[in-house]
């Protein structure tokens, strides 16, 4: 998985980290502007699946904008360099002062996600003494076919505004005259792996447009959000996700009006492949019925398997250079040192025999990793590790 000369390498290094092969996050961010370039699109880069400074300046190289969903997301991209007339902010609860920032900043736009946000961003546009640009995020009421703590376009999930006050929100724009309304925006999920979602979405879109056009709304872009899902099974198998059919999707079935931009917002799918986390092992645990590896690595640094059931490939690093069958083959339950059940990354794995002191990858482990860190039972944040 890793050459011997990136796995010699991690020998001097305190685990666990996170490391990040920047070539292909590169790789990645080259498929993306082939694949989107010849419909015009423009692609944003959600930097809630992961705000690294150096994974950010590599993004910002390709051409992508940000999407960001916080006050520090728009600094940060901003730090990076971002142009901030391609910065989106979304979110379902901004704050006066994360707007007001914003407002100041000349962002390309607010996704607003109800009436009384809409109020909220004129009143302070109107103290700023400019004009906000917005877009309507929408609830299109389309199942994602996801996980339900990630997906977002049903009527039942806090975001967006739904179909039955499009007419209401409609009739009170006009008296917030410090708002432009330049666009849709739409968002239904994250990790699809079903192209078929998408379609979904952008017949519901088409559905929309229409009930805006006729009622002679101009609208000047179209933002379909992301969501694009990755491998996690067979990561070095399918690193990259398709983007070809993902974006010819979209321009057989989203019908774009003349003189539209059409947006997306990827994150998972920029990222997640980039990188792995490296944990050692602290302990081995056997039992009657199944062994624990214990790392020095848990929930504090991967939250995802805990909060989502999610799956990450897991590799021993220290015995793949052995002979094939030369150690045997025994299972474990790859757990954590945090005091809680749920800190294990995956039961009954697979593993060449381990022993105390192996280096463990916890693969795709790009997108939602380092972010979601935190330092619950008092731990260090862990560093990040970059390919040459």
């Amino acid at each position: 998985m890793f050459p011997k000369k990136v796995f010699e390498s991690f020998q001097h290094i305190p685990t666990p980290f996170y490391y990040y092969d920047l070539e292909v996050l590169r790789e990645g961010l080259r498929r993306i502007k082939t694949e989107s370039e010849p419909y015009g699109y423009q692609v944003h880069y959600a930097l809630k699946a992961n705000p690294n400074m150096a994974v950010l300046n590599i993004v910002k190289e390709y051409g992508l904008g940000a999407d960001c969903v916080s006050g520090n997301e728009v600094k940060r991209a901003i730090e990076a360099g971002f142009d901030p007339r391609h910065i989106v902010f979304a979110g379902v609860g901004k704050s006066d002062e994360e707007i007001t920032y914003a407002i100041g900043c000349g962002i390309f736009c607010f996704n607003c996600e109800s009436m009384q946000e809409m109020e909220v961003i004129d009143e302070l546009a109107v103290k700023a003494g400019k004009k906000a640009r917005i877009a309507l995020r929408i609830n299109p009421n389309v199942n994602a076919n996801t996980h339900k703590y990630i997906t977002t376009g049903l009527e039942e999930n806090k975001f967006g505004i739904n179909l039955w006050e499009l007419e209401s929100v409609m009739e009170r724009l006009p008296e917030l005259r410090s708002l432009e309304l330049i666009g849709l925006h739409f968002h239904i999920g994250s990790q699809i792996t079903d192209l078929t979602s998408f379609k979904s979405l952008c017949l519901r879109v088409n559905e929309i447009q229409g009930w805006f056009l006729s009622r002679k709304i101009k609208i000047d872009n179209i933002n379909v959000g992301g969501g694009l899902g990755v491998d996690y099974q067979e990561p070095d198998k399918n690193q990259y996700p398709d983007f070809k059919a993902y974006f010819s999707l979209f321009h057989e079935f989203l019908e774009v009006r003349p003189g539209q931009q059409v947006h997306f917002e990827l994150g998972r799918a920029v990222v997640a492949q980039c990188g792995t986390l490296v944990s050692k092992v602290l302990y081995i645990k056997k039992g009657q019925n199944t062994n624990f590896a214990i790392l020095d690595a848990g929930i504090t640094e991967l939250i995802r398997p805990a909060l989502y059931q999610s799956y990450h490939s897991i590799d021993n690093l220290s015995k793949q250079f052995m002979p094939a069958g030369s150690v045997p083959v025994l299972r474990y339950d790859v757990v954590g040192p945090i005091c809680e059940s749920s800190d294990c990354f995956r039961k009954a794995v697979d593993l060449p025999e381990t022993e105390r002191g192996d280096l463990i990858a916890i693969r795709t482990a790009g997108a939602y990793g380092e972010v979601m860190a935190s330092s619950y039972n008092l731990r260090d944040r862990v560093k990040a590790v970059y390919s040459a």
